[in-house]
């Protein structure tokens, strides 16, 4: 990884690739970022990239690129056309995360999943758990949705000490899906049929990974459980249903904006070589940009 002396003051770039990507809130974040830290000339935009676009794009960037965040649908894509990658973003088979490397190379990181464990213990889930803490119960944790934060989310349920995870799903297929990222994290992994989600809901933690709309029938058929935690991928439009519903019970909620920052932290500084992140700048000006979009 390049330090912060060997990082060039000026004229770099990042961005945030996905399809679609107009929505983004990350360029607000990481420009936030690099005013912060007087990285002037430093830029972050956002590219909307299918999958299939991916390759061309990656090897089209000059050495001025210092790195990309990438979003649905190319989280797998990513990890594939990296040289080298990180053992989180290996083992759960997705990288949110590239990194330029000093010979030009790219480095694959999942930065979605110590982003989730920080913003989960934050919310009260696990604080005295993990997997080098005194043993305790391991979490009961449950993650709506198969898809790539689905992925994430069963690395981070590992590394806050959960054993098994119960994965409610559409498609049969999409837990199958998930069957050797649990292996190479070492979990149990309980499917559930999405007409049976109500019952998996007794778990000191629900992270749903699944799109807008999605889980929104769940919402009346829910029991939350006592001291539970909710965490929701999607912050637009918020509250989902099931937020509100959690609130409404006294259940803490984390909501996709809270991991957006905490994750773009380790990219902003594996992007730059800058130790650590001026994190109030940039959640100041991320609080700013979700209060003009309303």
């Amino acid at each position: 990884m390049q330090s912060q002396d060997e990082t060039p003051s000026s004229g770099r770039k990042a961005a945030v690739c996905g399809k679609p990507i107009a929505h983004s809130l990350s360029p607000v974040i990481h420009n936030a970022g690099f005013a912060a830290a007087g990285l002037t000339g430093w830029s972050y935009e956002a590219i909307e990239c299918a999958e299939s676009e991916l390759p061309d794009l990656v090897a089209g960037l000059g050495p001025e690129w210092a790195g990309l965040s990438l979003t649905m649908p190319l989280k797998e894509a990513g990890l594939r056309l990296a040289t080298s990658a990180s053992p989180v973003a290996i083992a759960a088979g997705v990288a949110n995360t590239l990194v330029r490397q000093p010979d030009g190379s790219w480095h694959a990181d999942n930065t979605d999943v110590p982003g989730m464990v920080h913003v989960l213990r934050e919310a009260g889930l696990g604080l005295s758990r993990g997997r080098h803490a005194v043993k305790e119960a391991p979490p009961r944790i449950t993650v709506l949705g198969g898809g790539g934060t689905a992925r994430a989310a069963l690395a981070a349920a590992a590394e806050l000490g959960a054993e098994a995870v119960t994965v409610v799903t559409r498609r049969p297929e999409a837990r199958e899906e998930l069957g050797p990222v649990a292996v190479a994290l070492g979990l149990t992994l309980n499917g559930v049929a999405w007409a049976d989600a109500e019952g998996a809901f007794d778990a000191e933690a629900i992270l749903s990974t699944v799109p807008k709309g999605a889980a929104d029938d769940l919402a009346e058929r829910v029991v939350w459980r006592p001291g539970s935690v909710y965490f929701d991928a999607l912050y637009d439009p918020w509250p989902t249903p099931l937020a509100a519903s959690a609130t409404k019970h006294d259940i803490p909620v984390v909501s996709g904006l809270d991991l957006l920052l905490a994750q773009a932290l380790s990219q902003f500084e594996q992007f730059t070589g800058v130790p650590e992140a001026p994190q109030e700048a940039m959640r100041t000006a991320l609080g700013e940009a979700v209060a003009e979009r309303g």
